[in-house]
């Protein structure tokens, strides 16, 4: 798919499109059985906390006129929803992780010009998805550590200013807007200190620490290229996938015009074709969005494996340990067995 050799930024881009075309059934298949998986258990989970809680919405969202909601009806409400989010935070944490090691995964076999099956390539991702959460979740805390520690300053102090003040536009109110933006391009470059990580799990079986370190010696002196080159792969990825929406986001909004106008004419009557409309408008809607997210995800996940290859090629020699691998594959089946005659005859 590329080159065995330092990159461009045209190869880069187009590397990460060819390895897109070679094998879209595997990066497909994987995408549809993660989505077959989560969204289940979403749906699942979030049945079962409105079935949990459903006696508490009406005292809490239809109280009798001049009473407040019970404090226990509340609470029940705050705990579920808390547990819900935690749920489904860490199910969509699972579906992106394998979305996100499958990727490295299929780009290793691509350079090395081997085939690749769904079967492989799922195992792949599963096996290596704990590792690249892991490495995706502290990546994100230590990169987000400026903007939280300006958030965790700056809004206890603009509140406190707008107390003071007395209804009056309070003084510091620019204070948060500047920590915001002092901490902006702290967490960009740790952002992108760590943004081969993934690649360093999937490609060489670190964990998530060293996959960190890993990355951060790998992106040393070249940080500028790096993050250009991530910046235009995620902007070419986010205008493509928006333009995968579009037709279904359009398809959907049409679907619901005679729904609509029916409804219109029968006084706002829900109708069964109206419900049905607004499924199929789902759907759609929802199917675009999906496909239109998993393509970002994919894209930009190849370019950063991509760029971690490229470094690789540039300061570790990976071309040669590549054709050194291969060759000590393939030598064992091209050298022919020993006969017994020049066995025995070299036997003392």
């Amino acid at each position: 798919m590329i080159p065995l050799r330092p990159l461009e930024l045209g190869e880069i881009l187009s590397g990460a499109f060819a390895t897109i075309r070679a094998h879209w059934k595997q990066l497909g298949g994987v995408a549809l059985a993660v989505l077959a998986i989560v969204l289940p258990a979403m749906g699942l989970a979030v049945g079962i906390a409105v079935a949990s809680v459903f006696d508490d919405f009406e005292p809490v969202f239809d109280p009798p006129f001049g009473e407040e909601p019970a404090a226990e009806h509340v609470m029940s409400l705050l705990v579920a929803a808390g547990v819900l989010f935690v749920v489904l935070l860490a199910l969509g944490l699972f579906g992106m992780a394998v979305f996100t090691a499958l990727c490295p995964a299929v780009l290793k076999e691509a350079v090395t010009g081997r085939p690749t099956t769904f079967r492989a390539m799922w195992r792949a991702a599963v096996r290596r998805a704990p590792a690249v959460a892991g490495a995706m979740i502290l990546a994100g805390l230590i990169a987000g550590l400026p903007m939280f520690a300006a958030l965790g300053v700056g809004i206890p102090v603009v509140v406190a200013s707008a107390a003071a003040a007395e209804g009056d536009v309070p003084p510091l109110f620019a204070l948060l807007p500047v920590l915001v933006l002092a901490a902006l391009p702290v967490t960009l470059w740790l952002t992108t200190r760590f943004g081969l990580a993934s690649a360093v799990v999937v490609l060489e079986g670190a964990g998530p620490v060293t996959a960190l370190r890993r990355s951060t010696a790998l992106v040393r002196g070249a940080w500028w290229r790096i993050f250009g080159i991530t910046l235009l792969g995620g902007m070419i990825a986010g205008a493509i996938g928006w333009m995968m929406q579009l037709p279904f986001n359009f398809i959907g909004t049409f679907a619901l015009v005679p729904a609509m106008a029916e409804m219109s004419e029968t006084g706002g009557a829900v109708s069964g074709g109206l419900i049905a409309a607004l499924a199929f408008a789902f759907f759609l809607v929802f199917f675009g969005g999906a496909a239109g997210q998993m393509f970002q995800i994919g894209f930009t996940q190849l370019v950063s494996s991509l760029l971690y290859v490229d470094q690789r090629l540039r300061r570790e020699g990976l071309a040669e340990l590549i054709l050194a691998e291969l060759a000590a594959a393939e030598a064992p089946a091209s050298s022919p067995p020993p006969s017994s005659s020049s066995s025995s005859s070299s036997a003392p």
